[in-house]
């Protein structure tokens, strides 16, 4: 990252809501709960998954692996932001900049992919039950996720790395170093850098996001099948919450990348990053795992254990 001159940025101002002393006080109390329930959260979901061979299925493997990767991806901004709240003008090293830039892009890039192949994973469990078995097996389920973080890995650090910009100032109207936030900052021409970003966010987001709501329209076709109305309503109840995490995810993050973007950074921007950067990550292990029967049989067996002198 260079200015005009091509004098090398040595730091940055993270501008976030330093001129809202208030705001920073509410805002370190949500993100200080919320990381807190994030690594509760994802961490017991984690620890089950292996404690209790019955969660030993595919199903529950893609879901430890969005645990994991929430952990991580929370950890590399959350932290950080809870700090800054504390600081009048939060400062960041370029190197620090880049590798958390870096880092969210590309942690992001895998949640797209694999909530993408998680949705594959039940459509095939529900609408063809006696061959789920025999197709996802335990191989294909680790090639399936080694491939959302090697896909992730070429749709959004090479890129990046390939596509250096020159900027004319070091102060970032964000909580952290956001992509679109850092690439505003830019005195070049951005027209060839939108366009990439165009087109990785279409294979990134869009195309995710149409599989997974195909993957629903199947799964609800065989929902309807079922002849028990209280199955029917199970179903539907675990359908929509699933797509109400999915729609806030992608929804906030095709906002965020694919509308057209101006040179201003906007408080708007902040709080959409919010809603996919802390909130879906928070939902998570709740819509995902929490609620589901042999999760909470999990738990009632390690009680039980522990009770036991």
């Amino acid at each position: 990252m260079e200015g005009r001159n091509n004098t090398a940025m040595t730091y940055f101002i993270l501008v976030g809501l330093s001129g809202h002393p208030r705001a920073q006080v509410i805002l370190f109390c949500l993100l200080l709960v919320s990381y807190l329930i994030i690594l509760l959260g994802n961490s017991l979901i984690l620890f089950l998954v292996q404690y209790d061979s019955r969660l030993h299925n595919p199903m529950y493997f893609f879901l430890s692996n969005l645990s994991f990767l929430d952990i991580c991806f929370t950890s590399a901004s959350i932290p950080q932001m809870i700090i800054n709240c504390l600081v009048r003008m939060p400062v960041i090293s370029a190197g620090q900049c880049v590798a958390q830039l870096c880092a969210l892009l590309y942690l992001v890039v895998v949640e797209c992919l694999l909530l993408a192949v998680m949705a594959y994973d039940r459509c095939i469990a529900i609408s063809d039950p006696l061959r789920y078995p025999v197709r996802m097996h335990n191989q294909f389920c680790i090639q399936l996720s080694a491939l959302s973080w090697v896909l992730a890995f070429f749709f959004s650090i090479v890129p990046t790395v390939a596509m250096p910009l020159e900027l004319c100032s070091n102060i970032i109207n964000h909580f952290f170093c956001e992509v679109l936030a850092v690439i505003k900052l830019a005195c070049s021409d951005l027209q060839l850098n939108e366009l990439v970003m165009m087109a990785t966010s279409s294979l990134t987001l869009l195309v995710p996001f149409v599989f997974i709501l195909a993957s629903y329209g199947r799964i609800l076709g065989a929902v309807l099948k079922i002849r028990s109305t209280e199955g029917r309503k199970k179903a539907f109840s675990t359908c929509s919450s699933h797509l109400t995490v999915v729609v806030i995810f992608y929804g906030t993050a095709m906002a965020m990348y694919m509308m057209p973007q101006d040179k201003t950074s906007r408080d708007q921007d902040k709080l959409v990053s919010l809603l996919y950067g802390v909130v879906t990550p928070m939902l998570n292990p709740l819509i995902y795992s929490l609620r589901n029967k042999d999760v909470k049989e999990a738990l009632r067996k390690l009680q039980g254990e522990k009770k036991v002198p």
